[in-house]
This record gives C-alpha cells, sequence and structure tokens, in this order.
C-alpha cells in the first residue's frame, strides 16, 4: 500500500526531531504557530521490534507529547500509566527490559496490526496520531525500514539494546543506519523542501548523533538541506561540555569530538544557515560564526511550557530573520 501524500500547501516550518528534546521544541512551536504551518519529521532509526510488535520511541514521544499525556518525569511514554502486563511477562521469565506500559502497549498493538495489514508506517503514524487528537503532522522520515547499529567494544548492537538493555556502557567506535541510502523519503517531506514560500527547516535540540543523524542519511537528506531554498537553523542540544538529556557528551567523546556547543556547531555547519545557542554560550558566538553561520543565544533550557514557547518563537523569528537577509541578498544580486 502506498503512502498517502499530505498537503503542503501551508507548511512554512519542516522541523527535524529525535524523541524528548526535540518534542520540547515541538511542542513550544505548536503554541506559537499553527499546526498546518508545521511539518515534523520524525526519527525512526530506533524503530525495533520487540513482543512480536513494531516499537517507534520517538514518533511515540513526539504523539504523547502534543496529545498532552506524555509522563512529564521521564518526557517518554504516558502519565498514569499501569504495568501489568509487563509484570506478567516478567513473571513468565520473558524479556522485561524495555518497560512497555499498558496504555503503551495498546498502540503498539494498534500499529503493528495496521503495519501487517499493509498499511505504511507514515499513514498508520497520521491515524494514531488524528485519534489521540495531535493536529500537527507527525512524519516518519521513510516508510522504509531504517534501523540505527551502534558499533561498540562489545561489537555491533542495534540501539535499543545499547540504549537500553545495556545502558549506554560500550564504548561506541562508530555509528551505521542500516537501509538509509536506499530507503525513500517521504514524498510530502521532499515536496516541502522545494517549495519557495517554505520559511525555514529546524533542528531540534535532539542528539546529533543518535537522532538526527539517521534523518539526514535518508535518502542524503543532508546533502538536499546543502541546497534548500529556506534557512537550515538548529537549536544546540548542550551547553556548555553538558547535554540536556542522555549519553550526547559521551558518544561524542568516544567518537572524537569535544563534548561542546562549538563541537557540534562544526558537525552541522555544512548544512546550517543559523544555530541557536544558550545564552550562558554567549562567548563563543564569535568562534562559531566563524564557520559561517549566524548566531542566536536565548535560554535553551524548556523545563516549563513557558520557555518551550519562548524559545520556539526565537527560533521562528531568527529563522525569518536569515531568510529575509537571503531575500534581500538575492534582490541585490539581481541589481547588480
Amino acid at each position: 500500500m502506498n503512502a498517502t501524500a499530505l498537503d503542503t500547501s501551508s507548511c512554512r516550518f519542516v522541523v527535524l526531531s529525535g524523541g524528548v528534546g526535540g518534542a520540547k521544541l515541538v511542542q513550544g512551536l505548536s503554541l506559537c504557530r499553527s499546526p498546518g504551518e508545521l511539518m515534523v519529521v520524525g526519527n525512526v532509526g530506533d524503530d525495533f521490534e520487540h513482543w512480536g510488535m513494531h516499537i517507534s520511541p520517538d514518533l511515540d514521544t513526539l504523539m504523547y507529547t502534543l496529545a498532552g499525556v506524555a509522563n512529564p518525569e521521564t518526557g517518554w511514554g504516558r502519565t498514569g500509566e499501569t504495568w501489568r502486563v509487563l509484570e506478567g511477562v516478567s513473571a513468565l521469565g520473558g524479556e522485561s527490559w524495555f518497560r512497555l506500559g499498558d496504555q503503551d502497549l495498546a498502540v503498539h498493538i494498534e500499529r503493528t496490526a495496521r503495519l501487517k495489514s499493509g498499511a505504511p508506517l507514515s499513514t498508520v503514524t497520521s491515524d494514531l496520531c488524528r485519534a489521540m487528537g495531535v493536529s500537527i503532522p507527525i512524519l516518519p522520515v521513510t516508510d522504509d525500514r531504517l534501523r540505527t547499529i551502534v558499533d561498540t567494544s562489545d561489537g555491533p548492537l542495534d540501539f535499543q539494546t545499547y540504549f537500553v538493555h545495556q545502558h549506554c556502557e560500550p564504548v561506541v567506535t562508530g555509528l551505521r543506519f542500516e537501509g538509509a541510502s536506499a530507503a525513500v523519503l517521504f514524498p510530502s517531506i521532499s515536496t516541502a523542501l522545494a517549495d519557495p514560500d517554505l520559511t525555514a527547516v529546524i533542528l531540534c535540540p535532539s542528539n546529533p548523533f543518535l537522532s538526527l543523524d539517521p534523518i539526514l542519511a535518508t535518502a542524503d537528506l543532508r546533502c538536499r538541506l546543502q541546497d534548500c531554498v529556506a534557512p537550515v537553523v538548529a537549536v544546540s542540544p548542550m551547553v556548555g561540555s553538558k547535554a540536556f538529556k542522555g549519553p550526547t557528551a559521551k558518544i561524542m567523546q568516544e567518537l572524537g569530538h569535544a563534548p561542546t556547543t562549538l563541537s557540534v556547531a562544526r558537525y552541522y555547519a555544512d548544512l546550517l544557515d543559523g544555530y541557536v545557542i544558550d545564552t550562558a554560550d554567549a562567548e563563543i558566538s564569535d568562534e562559531i560564526e566563524e564557520f559561517g553561520l549566524r548566531v542566536k543565544t536565548a535560554g535553551t533550557l524548556m523545563d516549563s511550557l513557558e520557555q518551550k514557547q519562548r524559545l520556539a518563537a526565537d527560533v521562528v523569528a531568527f529563522s525569518e530573520t536569515i531568510g529575509r537577509e537571503r531575500s534581500r541578498s538575492q534582490m541585490g544580486d539581481l541589481n547588480v
């Protein structure tokens, strides 16, 4: 069954997001832009099969956050969750290292049944979002199979085994995204990126290597963004040498990158026009600008709805400013 293309005529922002950190900014964007102006592209490199079901952790985190049912303490999973099935499976000697709550299971059961009937992941995700009252389009970057493989000192591990089962303890020696080069980018994403009225592409403050690289590797999206007509702007996932969430700093060190805001800017520099950093990192603005990037300092902590909305508004305004400056520059070139 083919994926159903979305109406992208009103889309102004294509937002690339991983899980918890990305979902926070997406929630902020949902508070300052209309749903039709946003297209959220989610990471599916974390997807895997467990208990015979297809699990899409990052897509679900985005969906639960926008539906207002995400667990506020963890950022993932659902609020008010119960664990009867997990407890029963564990008592029977089954695998219980990946915690699936009862309400969460309902989503996975329905997703798996729909996928087995032939529906593509994009259609299933859209239907699940609609059922949960989420009006902002959340799209997998591809309907094809894409899996993050973590090469470690203990050998290659699928992402969830490394991240959840092994608690990110093995030393990372490399990352691979199986299926990325052969995968087809979801058609509506291609259409939106080619739209001359697109305002910006926003890279959320997600783990650059585990959350955003699988998206950027799909159908060579990274190269497409380098030629995008709209500005590409990223929000730093770090303040100084500290990451907001997860093993970002550890993985950066193991892959040979200094775990700093400056290193992330350097890593993204070939595809970005602008970079948003925390006010605490303002002193390195000049160094980042040497990469050819515009820099915006803002409060990047997102512990409250107010902080999420404020940062989102700053990112949107920054993107629009870059776009206007680019337009003026292009008009100047035409008048020469």
